[in-house]
């Protein structure tokens, strides 16, 4: 039988000083532990670093690295878990060794305890952090592709191996509880039930302006582009061949500070004139020869169905005030600025340029009289009434005589009518190609917005 004093225990790693072979494989096993800790915690930063893009080409991979790393991305949480029980397991096992192994080395300097301890600790932790954290997460998201495709097996393997799929199953489970949890507590308001909120907190001989904006706030997200923009008919816009005498006189003409380019055709817009980048040339001694063309910024263009919160942003992002508004076939349906987004939360904005853009008449407080092109967003407020109302589907169209033609199919004529909800509505004046005065009859007390 051997002798039993032939093994060296673990507990006297820290009583036989260092040097033998034993703390030398022990070292080694260390530096083993740091370099798994480092490529664990980088996955992390990698998996969860990937692009959109690095994604999609992850799906059209057929590599079979790539199918590991689409296994790992299809459960997140347990991915983010299986991480997380590895890199403790790891970290608690280099700290244990790696103060073991410190302790040896210091048997014979004769420091205090306390100074022992702090040395300890100042070396593990910054070994961990930087060989262990900070290093590795820098290295792995910048090369998040390569990385995760690297780990991809290793996880997968290191995720159906006990304990860690024990734990990781209980530590899924017991966060989808404490989710669900959570969510019984939370309250989801509607934006229908927002508005039915604001109208009883109406009071009747109170200023409604603050009401009104808190109205503005809580539609916001949900209004369209198309809703707001200003339809191509009623757009100042430049040709690109037009000359510098014929520019000038359309700026002072339609009294904007951007005006849209076109070229051939409006549905050809090449950008956007900012008056301002004209200042320096009106004094110019030829101005036959100023190139207009040349300070023509490039335009910015978004879709018709886009909701304004996220054009807003668009706005603020790109640094711009106007966009030009596009349908699903590219054609220009108009342009919409931050002004006409603003003013769906503060009401109508006005400077000593404007005319009173809405058109229309009050005949009695049951009769008013419009023009076809006015807006429906605009409609419903001078009747002060709501969509919901007309009991009908107005997402197809922009304008009352759009709204008319869209319900009877038709360009009514003169002296024509439409009943709509509560609402009859004549047509007082049109032509082949559109309707130009409606008088809208209230038949009935509406529901106010």
């Amino acid at each position: 039988m051997d002798d039993p004093s032939s093994y060296v225990s673990y507990s006297n790693i820290a009583t036989a000083g260092f040097g033998g072979v034993q703390d030398y494989i022990f070292l080694v096993i260390l530096l083993l532990l740091i370099a798994m800790s480092a490529l664990v915690s980088g996955s992390e930063a990698a998996f969860f670093s990937l692009s959109p893009a690095e994604k999609e080409d992850l799906r059209n991979d057929t590599g079979k690295r790539a199918n590991y790393v689409n296994k790992l991305l299809d459960k997140p949480q347990e991915l983010l878990a299986t991480i997380l029980i590895s890199n403790n397991f790891v970290n608690v096992a280099i700290v244990i060794l790696s103060s073991s192994i410190m302790r040896g080395i210091l048997e014979d300097t004769g420091i205090s305890g306390t100074a022992e301890f702090l040395l300890e600790f100042v070396v593990i932790t910054l070994t961990l952090l930087i060989l262990g954290e900070v290093i590795p997460k820098i290295y792995a998201n910048k090369r998040s592709l390569a990385f995760s495709k690297m780990m991809a097996r290793p996880l997968y393997r290191l995720n159906n191996i006990p304990p860690i799929s024990w734990i990781r199953l209980g530590l899924v489970s017991g966060t989808t509880l404490i989710q669900r949890r959570m969510r019984r507590g939370k309250v989801d308001v509607s934006t229908d039930e927002l508005e039915q909120a604001l109208a009883l907190t109406k009071e009747e001989d109170s200023d409604d302006s603050e009401h009104k904006i808190l109205e503005g706030i809580v539609k916001f997200g949900s209004t369209e582009v198309r809703q707001i923009m200003r339809p191509r008919l009623d757009v100042h816009a430049l040709e690109i061949s037009d000359s510098y005498q014929d520019v000038l006189t359309k700026i002072l003409e339609c009294g904007h500070s951007r005006l849209p380019v076109y070229e051939e055709s409006f549905d050809k817009i090449v950008g956007v004139l900012f008056i301002k980048d004209l200042l320096p040339y009106l004094n110019s001694e030829n101005e036959q020869e100023t190139d207009w063309a040349a300070l023509v910024r490039k335009p910015f263009f978004v879709t018709e169905n886009r909701k304004i919160d996220d054009l807003l942003k668009d706005f603020q992002e790109k640094k711009v005030h106007i966009a030009m508004v596009v349908d699903e076939y590219g054609g220009t349906c108009g342009i919409v600025t931050l002004e006409d987004v603003l003013e769906e939360i503060v009401g109508e904005i006005t400077d000593e340029f404007d005319d009173d853009e809405l058109v229309y008449t009050k005949i009695s407080d049951s009769e008013y009289l419009f023009e076809g092109k006015t807006a429906l967003v605009d409609f419903y407020k001078v009747l002060n009434i709501s969509e919901e109302n007309l009991e009908i589907d107005t997402q197809a169209t922009e304008t009352i005589g759009g709204l008319i033609v869209e319900v009877a199919g038709r360009i009514l004529k003169n002296n024509e009518q439409v009943t709509i909800g509560p609402l009859q509505l004549i047509v007082e004046s049109s032509d082949k190609k559109r309707i130009k005065m409606v008088k809208a009859i209230k038949l009935e007390e509406t529901k106010e917005v």
